[in-house]
């Protein structure tokens, strides 16, 4: 066990160390389980179960991070929308943020939110907040709830098109120049 690790477990920051080790893993492709982690972070294999039931408690742990983290790529520099290209940006933000981190978007939409976990619960609902304020502020007259969820889902659906190849870019350029093609696309869209 390393000083560094000695002293931050003793310093009671024990859960925040558990779950820089679990990201690390998770981002670098390697298979964890609390034993894994507790290895990984020079502690005990029981540590890790003083703050994480199980794997699920700790996933969620994890997605809950990915959804603050998330959240503050969405807000990093930009005021809120006030045009339909700056609602583009939000989902170019979004994007980006899939293809910079794959493994941890996959474990943050990959399976339902667990309701048990008052953290993931709440950053999640941040998420859902940012983006129906951002909807409602260019779109006032508009059904925001309906179209917070259209928008995320357009947003969302890139994202996954995009980390499954099914459309491929050969650059982060050309990936948010189809991001704000797709949007443009469905926010100038006119019935006849």
């Amino acid at each position: 066990m390393s000083a560094s690790t000695k002293s931050g477990y003793h310093h009671g920051d024990l859960r925040a160390s558990l779950l820089t080790t679990a990201m690390r893993m998770l981002e670098a492709g390697e298979q964890f389980s609390l034993r894994a982690v507790a290895r990984e972070a020079g502690v005990s294999a029981t540590a890790p179960y003083r703050h994480f039931a199980d794997r699920d408690a700790l996933e969620s742990a994890l997605a809950a991070q990915g959804l603050r983290d998330l959240k503050a790529d969405l807000a990093q520099g930009r005021e809120l929308p006030e045009s339909a290209e700056d609602l583009a940006e939000l989902a170019v933000a979004y994007v980006g943020f899939a293809l910079r981190r794959p493994a941890l978007f996959r474990l943050m939409f990959g399976n339902a939110c667990d309701t048990g976990s008052e953290e993931r619960v709440r950053a999640a609902a941040e998420i859902h907040d940012v983006v129906r304020l951002a909807m409602t502020r260019v779109f006032p007259e508009t059904a925001s709830e309906a179209l917070a969820s259209a928008g995320w889902a357009l947003a969302h659906g890139l994202a996954y098109l995009h980390l499954d190849g099914k459309l491929p870019a050969q650059s982060d350029d050309a990936v948010a120049e189809q991001v704000r093609a797709a949007f443009a696309a469905v926010l100038s869209a006119r019935p006849r």
